[in-house]
């Protein structure tokens, strides 16, 4: 059977564009090759099916093949091939996004962030469901500034969009594994089988193990090792009336060693302790630096479990569609704080949450030669529970009140009991904190969006959101846990232990409360007004977000466009600070742009210019003096924010089998009006965002080699440095020592080499992630300052490793 060039063309693109096969980051996944051209996905961006192309936001879209061949396991492990859009994965369970220069860092549940992660639709959260496992991803859109009218309240700087791949009617199976250093083993399978005409189902599995990269000096244990895995099974019914279900269920589980803490400070000697304030002309690199870390229970866990429900119908006039998703994961995350193995230095912190939430909503949606229109209502619940928790024992409190106060509670009050003859040792106490929030939070929407087309090359797209959010909050701080603290103030009492203390002259009476409150109260964390029961609160806002783009095809292939656009987050609550609230977060952008595909050059050319302003964006920042002791402290804080940037996207293809791609953003973000807790004025100065981000690369392939074809992939990712001001060094975020530097630019090479058979049924690849390994230093942590045990996180080394590809 024979069959033309062009239909043999249309069927791969086709083909491609049905599975999702794109080039190398940059391409839009989907691509396919027809006459050397360069085509375009059909992407949801606005709920509807459009090409790429032809939507008015500034979007880049990342496909199947573009994490394949970055080797990629989840967003943050391609961070910096999407400039503008930064995912810091080094808390697996406590992601952190950031868009365009705007995101939270805070991982409470009192907060939202203004990135929306969505998987088919389905809001993710922020924190334990926020960063998933790839698992038979077709493509990810992440569009950039506000999707507030069609996507909600949590996308007031964009928004990042997941789509994973439904059941067809033909027989699949795949398999990937992939070998590499420190013990890396990653594999990924999907098979898809026919349940007759109208069913097939789905069902894809994922894992990942390693040892890890960094060991512990003193135990030899292994950190930053990798022990995750998770399935996703789909259903698909196609009902009477040409009614389509799915019915999806993901499971997703986590268990891995915490992130570690890497001292910054030398050893101190036995007997002696570190030194307060710590120097930075003399902090160690951490990249070489020995790595100390006796964290108890040490361990950042997830169990996740979601399931969804989809239904689309044509009624004729018009489609409708209906999505119900459940999701819960529970979370621990206990990590090291001080980066020693000293109990007298001793601090770890512990985040253990659980989260439910439900989400229902209805769409329905229709075109004609005037209009392309959609509405929608939705809802929203979520219940979520929280412990921060604080655990440290008495020998470093005893160091802490030292360097606050002058005043070693433990020593002194030891040496005192000695000389009264009482059988008391106040050290090798534990002492734990805890500060139990609790969030009930709903959502409802109805939202409308009309493209109208106003002319043969013009159109007008008006949309609009009206929202209201309500949460109901509480603290609950109770009094410290120290057993063994508390059977020595027992017999303290009943001796007189105190007053005779008093008598004797060796302290004041004012003294003597002060050394009980220390001993009997919270000193880490915070708990006034919810101590003995908890402390609710509850408050509702009304929000109503608009669009408005207007677009103009010059040619077929060239689109210009400009908009207005509105994002708003709803307030929230610092779960540490007892009764705090914050007003909702507003955005306004302003935004103009060109989409083109100049076909006779191979060049698919997209620019945009933005300028937005932020009313009162939440951030997570350290601030001194967070509790009784000085003990510097996160908290949530508010601040105005303005932007003017720009991002360009060049995707060329000169030759049939060489592709060439350039990305990047320039933005340059300032506080408009914000005022530090400890009153430095940052008004009108950076707030660290770099000035640019970029990558770029090629992918070439050469045809009939030994019976296949081989695939050769380069890229290179830029992030600039950290736009430093006058609360940077205090934050962690910059730092200039004799031996490293914070906040310097950032730069990783990633390169794949592979073979695949002509028949596609099996292929073996050779990958290097960060190929010139390349270390940095990207925060410093100063929440152990006043220990004198400041520490650092670093990025990871170079990973090399052997693929293999089976599909059938």
């Amino acid at each position: 059977m024979k069959m033309n060039k062009r239909k043999l063309v249309l069927a791969i693109s086709q083909a491609l564009l049905g599975t999702g096969i794109s080039g190398i980051s940059g391409m839009t996944a989907g691509t396919a090759l027809a006459d050397d051209d360069v085509a375009t996905v059909v992407v949801t961006a606005q709920s509807r099916s459009q090409s790429a192309q032809a939507v008015p936001i500034a979007m880049q879209i990342v496909g199947a093949d573009q994490i394949s061949k970055l080797a990629a396991t989840n967003l943050s492990s391609m961070n910096g091939y999407i400039p503008g859009l930064n995912v810091d994965g080094n808390q697996p369970t406590q992601p952190y996004y950031t868009l365009r220069g705007i995101g939270t860092s805070d991982f409470g549940i009192g907060t939202d962030s203004p990135v929306g992660v969505y998987v088919d639709g389905v809001y993710s959260g922020k924190t334990g469901g926020a960063l998933m496992s790839f698992n038979d991803v077709q493509r990810i859109e992440v569009l950039k500034g506000p999707q507030g009218t069609l996507f909600g309240r949590n996308s007031a700087a964009g928004a990042i969009s997941i789509i994973t791949r439904e059941p067809t009617q033909a027989f699949e199976a795949d398999l990937h594994a992939r070998l590499g250093n420190y013990s890396s083993k990653y594999f990924d399978g999907v098979i898809n089988v026919p349940l007759g005409d109208k069913a097939a189902l789905r069902f894809s599995a994922v894992g990942s193990k390693s040892d890890g990269w960094i060991t512990d000096a003193a135990t030899g244990q292994k950190y930053k090792g990798d022990n995750d895995w998770g399935t996703r099974a789909t259903l698909l019914l196609n009902a009477p009336a040409q009614t389509k279900l799915l019915l999806s269920w993901e499971h997703e589980y986590l268990n891995d060693r915490a992130r570690p803490a890497i001292s910054l400070v030398h050893p101190a000697a036995p007997g002696t302790l570190p030194t307060v304030p710590s120097d930075p002309s003399t902090y160690v690199d951490p990249r070489n630096g020995p790595l100390y870390n006796d964290g108890v229970g040490n361990r950042e866990a997830k169990k996740f479990d979601g399931v969804t429900f989809r239904i689309e119908k044509p009624l004729g006039w018009a489609t409708f569609n209906s999505t119900t998703a459940y999701r819960h994961f529970n979370s621990v995350n206990r990590e090291d704080e001080d980066g020693t193995n000293r109990i007298e230095t001793y601090l770890d912190t512990a985040n253990i949450e659980s989260n439910t939430t439900w989400q229902q909503e209805f769409k329905l949606s229709g075109k004609n030669d005037t209009v392309d229109w959609l509405v929608g209502a939705s809802y929203f619940s979520e219940r979520a529970r929280q412990n921060s928790q604080i655990n440290t024992y008495t020998d470093s409190l005893n160091t802490l009140f030292n360097n606050v106060a002058g005043l070693p509670v433990y020593s002194v009050l030891n040496g005192a009991a000695q000389q009264f003859g009482l059988p008391v040792n106040l050290f090798g106490n534990s002492w734990q904190e805890n500060m139990f929030n609790r969030g009930d939070n709903k959502s409802y929407a109805v939202y409308g969006d009309a493209i109208w087309h106003l002319a043969p090359k013009m159109n007008l797209t008006t949309g609009i959101r009206f929202s209201r959010d309500s949460k109901e909050f509480s603290w609950y701080a109770p009094n410290r846990i120290s057993p063994g603290v508390d059977g020595s103030l027992a017999l303290f009492n009943q001796v007189g232990f105190f007053p005779g203390l008093v008598q004797a002259g060796a302290i004041s009476a004012e003294q003597a409360g002060l050394i009980q409150s220390l001993m009997s109260s919270n000193q880490l964390i915070a708990n006034a007004g919810a101590s003995l029961s908890p402390y609710s609160t509850k408050r509702s806002w009304n929000d109503t977000s608009p669009r408005v783009l207007l677009d103009y095809h010059l040619t077929p292939d060239v689109m210009f466009y400009g908009s207005v656009s509105k994002g708003y987050q709803s307030g929230g609550y610092n779960t540490l600070q007892v009764g705090s609230k914050y007003d909702p977060e507003q955005v306004w952008n302003y935004e103009a742009g060109v989409k083109s595909n100049l076909r006779d050059y191979h060049l698919v050319l997209n620019a945009s210019v933005f300028s937005y302003k932020f009313s009162n964006l939440q951030s997570l920042s350290l601030v001194a003096g967070g509790n009784s002791v000085g003990v510097p402290a996160y908290q949530v804080v508010s601040s105005d924010q303005k932007a003017n940037g720009f991002d360009v996207e060049a995707r060329w293809q000169p030759l049939p089998a060489l592709r060439l791609y350039l990305t990047t953003e320039y933005i340059d973000q300032k506080y408009k009006d914000y005022v530090a807790n400890d009153g430095t004025n940052l008004s009108g100065q950076p707030v660290g965002t770099p000035k640019w981000t970029a990558a770029t690369g090629f992918d070439y392939t050469w045809h009939n080699v030994a019976g296949g074809h081989l695939n050769l992939t380069l890229q290179h990712a830029y992030t600039g440095a950290t736009r430093c001001n006058d609360d940077s060094v205090a934050q962690g975020a910059c730092l200039s020592t004799p031996r490293f530097t914070v906040g310097s630019a950032m730069q990783r090479t990633d390169a794949r080499i592979g073979w695949t058979n002509d028949s596609q049924s099996w292929g073996v690849s050779l990958f290097a992630n960060n190929l010139f390994d390349k270390r940095y230093v990207y925060n410093v942590s100063n929440i152990t300052a006043s220990f004198g045990t400041p520490f650092a996180s670093i990025t990871a080394p170079r990973m090399v490793g052997v693929e293999f590809r089976a599909s059938m």
